[in-house]
């Protein structure tokens, strides 16, 4: 029956999500239960293409990438897909109705990650449109479940959020990027003299983006509500101490919130949620 096979589909959704990112993880299970399998159906589908550019590295990554797209739109196409991965995320996009438009523009800053060493202001901008920032209306139409109205209002919000989080990704992985992957995302930036001038004017354009977030978390429907709160509440966390580090460190390691915080972090918000001071 396709409807084994579809629970089998998003059981493999949920498992690469939770052993690719526990602090995703750790939102997602705070979501309201129709929502979790949803969402772990587009981390499912990003994370997959992502691993092809950043880690596939013995193997012909474009070739690999093209027939991840390719099966893509044809599992869009047909209503199936024998990738477990692909059929969970088709069936999400058919469910709430995702813009191909989404797709094709998050596919092309993968492909951009095949020849991008270096980014200037347009092409910095457009990578994170794709990467993250369709990544946040995906996600938006799940929560807004079929409510344009409210999706339409909520999707500067959610844009921003996924730009603030990519961005301090590429904070936390600065050193891994550059040094094993040859790619340096930051525009007018040279990472072999990357400065704490250089770090502050990357902070205080992700510190405004947060604050635009946080007012669009605030509407939320309260299915999704304490879920993104808590991802916000990690990643700010995160952001503070990229914050506390010099950025000669920052350079050196990966910085990271220790998985006991993280549970800390958890019941913080919890209660926030709870007393409806969210």
């Amino acid at each position: 029956m396709k409807a084994l096979f579809d629970q089998v589909s998003a059981k493999c959704s949920r498992l690469t999500t939770h052993h690719y990112s526990t602090s995703f993880s750790l939102g997602i299970r705070c979501l309201e239960k129709p929502l979790r399998d949803p969402i772990c159906g587009i981390y499912g589908f990003v994370r997959l293409a992502d691993e092809i550019v950043d880690s596939f590295h013995d193997y012909d990554k474009a070739a690999l990438l093209k027939r991840f797209k390719d099966d893509t739109y044809q599992a869009i196409q047909d209503g199936i897909s024998l990738n477990p991965i692909l059929n969970s995320f088709q069936h999400v996009v058919s469910t709430y109705n995702i813009d191909k438009s989404l797709i094709d523009q998050f596919l092309l800053s993968m492909e951009m990650d095949l020849t991008q060493i270096e980014y200037n202001t347009k092409s910095y901008e457009e990578y994170i449109l794709g990467s993250a920032e369709v990544v946040g209306l995906m996600c938006l139409k799940v929560f807004c479940n079929g409510n344009e109205e409210q999706y339409e209002s909520l999707k500067p919000y959610a844009m921003k959020l996924g730009s603030a989080f990519q961005k301090i990704n590429f904070l936390r992985d600065l050193r891994d990027d550059y040094i094993t992957l040859g790619r340096s995302y930051f525009p007018g930036v040279e990472l072999n003299n990357f400065n704490q001038s250089h770090k502050e004017q990357i902070e205080q354009d992700i510190e405004a983006e947060f604050k635009i977030a946080l007012t669009g978390i605030k509407k939320l429907p309260r299915s999704s509500k304490f879920g993104v709160y808590l991802a916000y509440i990690y990643y700010f966390s995160l952001f503070k101490k990229i914050k506390r580090t010099p950025s000669a460190h920052v350079m050196k390691r990966r910085i990271r919130i220790p998985n006991q915080q993280k549970i800390s972090l958890l019941f913080y918000t919890y209660l926030k949620h709870r007393l409806n001071l969210l």
